[in-house]
């Protein structure tokens, strides 16, 4: 009995001796560390380093540890980041304060910066119809389906961080900024982490913080490089080499997840990435002298939304080492953060330009872009512009830009890097009440004959099949030439009267018939881009136009239909257009004016009435807003027929909701598509439109029109408006394309329609 109970005691002494000993060797390293940061004597001047982890939005935490650790009187002789980390600590180290840098973050858009989504402005108008048009986009070389290499190019983030780092565009060596720095970033091809610490700034961080997936792979030293937190995202190793004697480390990475939590794709695949740094973190815990650890488990590398409490939690964890932070304060000489970013002048001259990179598309078409004379005065605005204008096209996988002081100026080093990728394959899906379902799928060819020529192909599936096919050389602000080709058909029910305007017919005592219409159109044309917003073309234009009903009658072929037009029409043709706003379906600042004119000089003269004629219209948009989130929109549209009024097929037709119409049709609210027919016309349009909240819109429409035969000469468009419309709209913006419902009613008639409208029009 004894020797058993001596047996206990024994294993429950060798039990708590084992459960000790990792106490006493952490307890041990603790002292080691907080005797580093009490004891004063030994050390005059201590150098001390700080290391920034990587963590997407977290990472914003380090603002708010950077506004304590200023506040304690820590001077950081060294920063070292990965990702997120990287860039706080480069705009830190480049002379920006703590305060200074919440105010950058906080007026940031992130979304703009992780969808690379370049302003409106920034693109042609043939590249914007792109932009709003498609919704997917794969890479289609060779026939063969690929993925995209992440959801953005990161060009919204390179132009920013080179803007913000422009005092210091001069410095080659990392170590010769006002606090030396460096980033880790990792090569793709091998998984080895590379450190930089020289050449450009804004490449060295946009190649630390190429999230994976959500952008692309920067190409850098000929080394194709992605997120450094792949491979080292925490460098306390590396920034003791540079000389660091205490170094604070912020740590914002990833908890592992537990079982609960790993319920999707996107959870599990993170987990996975998260295994080697976790491990790798439990080590370099123990070897950083000062640790702030941010409470983050409640935000994801995304919650962008959220700065606000990160930052707060970023200062909270730095708050409670507040003490030890001001022990390290004592060993080091006072030497407080000073601001050091200059004024910089709004405008800068640039002397020269050197053009890096390209070899399909010449220095004329990228200048042209540009927008770019040299020498000449810009400023930091319209050089991102564009900058932006190039990397709209599409055509190139990044654009880097470099201000390089002279004696002269400065010269603008462009390195571009052309996109490999050729051929596309997009998609898109839209509903509305006219054209009703549709899927669209595109192909589109690039530099086919000539460097700068697109062609595309669109096929329309669904109610009523569709097509377009284009071809364009883009030469920028000379010429451009283009071939285009569109087939659109649906069918409708509309008013008897209305068929009354095309020929005689009896009176079947009906309300409604059903017509087919269906419209092939054929251009060749040339436009100019007198601005970026702003193009004239002219052009010649071939049209089949065929409008047929089933409903009553019998052809000469005794099929049981009735054919109201089925003529060939040649036509000569100008425009001028000037878009500026910011949102082609709910927008808040710019101008829109649009002018147009046909002349029909020949037709194959199906009903036996054509001379020649012209038709001219134009339309007029302004958008401002109000005030907070009110905006609004006035619009004055007019056309008439010049000539001949015997002709009616391409007459006015009012009526309906759409963004995307064809020949003479007008949107107007309160009455159904086509309703309303006219030689002649003059519509005024009032919208109020109020984001609730993001991308979430009530908007408010109130219409008013004159339609006639010879509203102008007559005067008739002045007088008091014969037809009215109001409509109250619910618009919510979606990566695919607006969503919006719309009721609408008309007191002359005195009911009401619903329209509906899902995806981008096209």
């Amino acid at each position: 009995m004894v020797i058993h109970n001596i047996s206990r005691l024994f294993l429950s002494l060798i039990t708590c001796i084992v459960l000790l000993i990792p106490n006493i060797i952490w307890s041990q390293e603790k002292e080691i560390h907080e005797e580093k940061i009490h004891d004063v004597s030994s050390i005059k001047d201590i150098k001390v380093g700080l290391v920034l982890s990587g963590g997407g939005a977290k990472g914003l935490a380090h603002i708010g540890a950077l506004k304590i650790i200023e506040e304690s009187g820590v001077r950081i002789d060294y920063i070292g980041g990965t990702s997120m980390g990287a860039i706080v600590g480069a705009l830190y180290a480049s002379g920006y304060n703590a305060a200074e840098l919440d105010s950058i973050f906080k007026a940031v858009d992130f979304n703009a910066f992780i969808q690379d989504e370049l302003p409106r402005a920034a693109k042609t108008f043939y590249e914007r119809e792109d932009s709003e048009k498609y919704v997917v986009s794969l890479p289609f070389d060779k026939f063969k389906i690929d993925l995209p290499k992440g959801l953005s190019k990161g060009q919204n983030f390179y132009n920013q961080f080179s803007r913000f780092t422009a005092h210091v565009n001069d410095i080659e060596d990392f170590n010769d900024l006002p606090i030396p720095f460096f980033c880790m970033s990792t090569n793709i091809e091998t998984g080895k982490q590379v450190l930089l610490d020289k050449g450009y700034l804004p490449e060295a961080v946009a190649a630390s913080g190429a999230l994976p997936s959500v952008f692309n792979p920067v190409e850098l030293n000929n080394i194709l490089m992605t997120d450094g937190g792949v491979a080292n995202n925490y460098p306390i190793k590396e920034i003791r080499e540079k000389g660091a004697e205490i170094v604070i480390g912020i740590d914002v990475q990833d908890s592992l997840m537990s079982k609960e939590q790993l319920n999707s794709v996107t959870n599990i695949m993170l987990q996975i990435s998260n295994f080697k740094t976790y491990d790798a973190m439990r080590a370099k815990i123990s070897e950083t002298d000062l640790y702030i650890k941010p409470s983050i488990a409640d935000f994801s590398v995304l919650s962008f939304d959220q700065i606000d409490k990160i930052i707060a939690n970023g200062e909270k964890a730095a708050f409670a080492k507040y003490e030890d932070l001001k022990k390290i304060a004592m060993q080091q000489k006072s030497n407080p953060k000073k601001n050091t970013i200059p004024k910089s002048s709004k405008s800068i001259l640039v002397n020269s330009l050197v053009i890096l990179g390209n070899e399909r598309y010449t220095r004329a078409y990228i200048k042209g872009k540009l927008k770019l004379k040299t020498p000449s005065i810009t400023t930091y605005e319209k050089l991102n512009e564009g900058v932006n204008n190039l990397s709209a096209t599409g055509n190139f996988d990044r654009v880097n830009h470099r201000l390089i002081d002279t004696k002269q100026g400065k010269e603008l080093i462009l390195n571009v890097k052309e996109s490999e990728s050729k051929m596309l394959l997009r998609f898109a899906l839209h509903y509305d009440d006219l054209y009703q379902t549709a899927a669209l799928v595109n192909v589109t060819r690039k530099s086919l004959f000539v460097d700068n020529d697109v062609l595309s192909a669109d096929i329309v599936l669904g109610d009523n099949i569709r097509y377009n096919l284009d071809y364009y050389v883009d030469k920028g602000f000379y010429w451009s030439t283009g071939l285009k080709a569109s087939y659109t058909k649906f069918n409708k029910a509309i008013d008897f009267d209305f068929i009354g305007r095309f020929r005689e017919i009896p009176d079947l005592n009906i309300n409604t018939i059903d017509i087919e219409y269906s419209n092939l159109n054929a251009q060749a044309y040339a436009e100019t881009l007198l601005q970026q917003n702003f193009s004239v073309g002219l052009g010649a234009e071939y049209k089949r136009l065929s409008i047929i009903s089933e409903t009553f009658g019998e052809d000469e072929n005794q099929i049981p239909r009735t054919i109201f037009d089925d003529s060939d029409y040649w036509s000569a043709f100008g425009y001028i257009k000037l878009d500026t706003y910011d949102n082609k379906y709910f927008p808040k600042n710019g101008f829109l004016f649009e002018g147009d004119i046909h002349t029909y000089l020949f037709s194959t003269d199906f009903t036996n009435n054509f001379n020649e004629f012209s038709i001219a219209k134009a339309e007029f948009g302004y958008a401002t807003p109000l005030f907070g989130n009110l905006a609004m929109n006035i619009s004055l549209e007019a056309g008439t027929k010049i000539g001949d009024a015997s002709l009616n097929s391409l007459d006015f037709l009012l009526g309906g909701f759409g963004a995307k119409t064809i020949n003479n049709f007008i949107p107007f609210y309160g009455y159904d598509f086509l309703a309303i027919t006219g030689q002649s016309f003059a519509k005024s349009l009032i919208s109020l439109d109020y984001e609730m909240f993001k991308n979430n819109h009530i908007n408010l429409s109130a219409n008013f029109a004159n339609v006639g035969n010879k509203l102008f000469s007559t005067g008739k468009w002045l007088e008091s408006a014969e037809f009215s419309g109001y409509a109250l709209g619910y618009g919510l913006e979606t990566f695919a394309g607006p969503i919006q419902v719309k009721y609408s009613f008309s007191p002359e008639l005195d009911e009401s329609n619903w329209f509906f409208s899902i995806g981008f029009w096209f």
